[in-house]
């Protein structure tokens, strides 16, 4: 994901954030909400990685994939420990 930042920025300027991503998924005989976090640059790419991940472990198409809200989230507020852990070491 290092090419979605803009030119010009240094490595200083570059920091990773953790994002929590809701939605919803509306397929013809299925619904349900989603809430996932990631870590990204940028809340864009946070978006991108979700899209990816539910597509690829769940066979869901994007167009089935609607967004509702993307917030920045403190190390400290995280749900997932694993990132949370990450995210800690590095404060």
């Amino acid at each position: 994901m290092a090419e979605a930042v803009e030119p010009g920025m240094t490595h200083e300027q570059i920091r990773v954030r953790n994002f929590r991503v809701e939605g919803l998924i509306r397929k013809p005989n299925w619904r349900t909400r989603f809430k996932k976090e990631v870590r990204a640059i940028r809340p864009e790419d946070a978006v991108e990685k979700v899209l990816m991940e539910l597509g690829s472990k769940h066979r869901v198409k994007r167009y089935h994939i609607k967004i509702l809200r993307v917030v920045e989230v403190r190390p400290e507020e995280l749900e997932d420990p694993v990132l949370r852990k990450i995210a800690m070491e590095e404060s």
